[in-house]
């Protein structure tokens, strides 16, 4: 498969997800608001910020699976099911989520003020135009370390755990190859485990892009970032929104990852 395929087929799955999904993604962000989730909105408006993300969630899904296929490719002389590929994978994986944060922590940022924001009439453009007015330019890049952190730990989970599921259920089957439904439903599990593990970072993140500008909040480093939010509410409080944000992931990685494969079986049949 050529790396436009992967481009092509990586911005379909991350468009079917976040249109799908974004109202989970906005209870989420408000569960783990400092302000509190009804103060922040509650159930209410919960596509606000959606035009951010339809904006983004296209290039950011493009540019994260032309990475990953493209360091997979270069490095495919490994076999299938060893240690050393799955090394691989969990690298690409890394790479891709880092590359994919240069287009998605704008649109992060953007659209969780949008959510959050309880001006009824305010549009994603305004809250661009406010931040960038606000902040400048590197406003936008508001908690990009951690984002890098939070998304390349991500994934060094989920592909590897994706991979080698698939490839372990496909030997258990007797067949070359996991149907893009099986896959979906991996991706799914894949995507839930690994959503769990990471809602701390998550959490930190979220408050840190929602503070203020001249706030401590936005001063600080990754572990002190998560110590300040395991002050303020303990082992819970670092799991805040947990149960949201798996639902969306595990449903999210269902279609992501199930559109992700069926697109490029589909491209692969008719190249062929």
């Amino acid at each position: 498969m050529s790396l436009f395929g992967n481009f092509l087929a990586g911005g379909l799955a991350g468009l079917a997800v976040d249109i799908c999904l974004f109202p989970l993604d906005t209870i989420k962000t408000r569960l783990q608001s400092e302000q509190g989730f009804f103060k922040s909105g509650g159930f209410t408006g919960i596509y606000k910020g959606i035009g951010s993300v339809l904006s983004g969630s296209i290039p950011g899904a493009c540019v994260f699976f032309v990475i990953y296929e493209g360091f997979k490719a270069y490095f495919s002389v490994y076999p299938s099911g060893s240690t050393a590929e799955a090394t691989v994978q969990a690298i690409a994986s890394a790479l891709g989520a880092i590359a994919a944060c240069i287009v998605r922590v704008p649109v992060e940022v953007v659209k969780q003020r949008s959510q959050v924001s309880l001006e009824a009439s305010k549009s994603s453009y305004d809250v661009f135009q406010e931040t960038v007015k606000k902040e400048g330019y590197r406003g936008l890049y508001r908690g990009f370390r951690i984002t890098v952190i939070r998304d390349s730990t991500f994934s060094l989970l989920e592909f590897p755990i994706w991979e080698q599921m698939k490839t372990s259920y496909a030997v258990y089957m007797g067949i070359a190859k996991t149907a893009p439904f099986a896959a979906a439903c991996l991706g799914g599990v894949a995507g839930a485990i690994s959503g769990f593990l990471t809602t701390p970072i998550d959490v930190a993140k979220t408050q840190m892009m929602l503070a203020e500008s001249d706030s401590m909040a936005t001063k600080m480093g990754f572990f002190q970032s998560l110590a300040r939010v395991a002050s303020q509410g303990g082992l819970p409080g670092l799991f805040r929104g947990a149960i949201p944000r798996v639902c969306w992931i595990s449903i999210g990685g269902f279609i992501f990852l199930g559109v992700y494969d069926s697109a490029l079986s589909y491209m692969s049949t008719v190249a062929a």
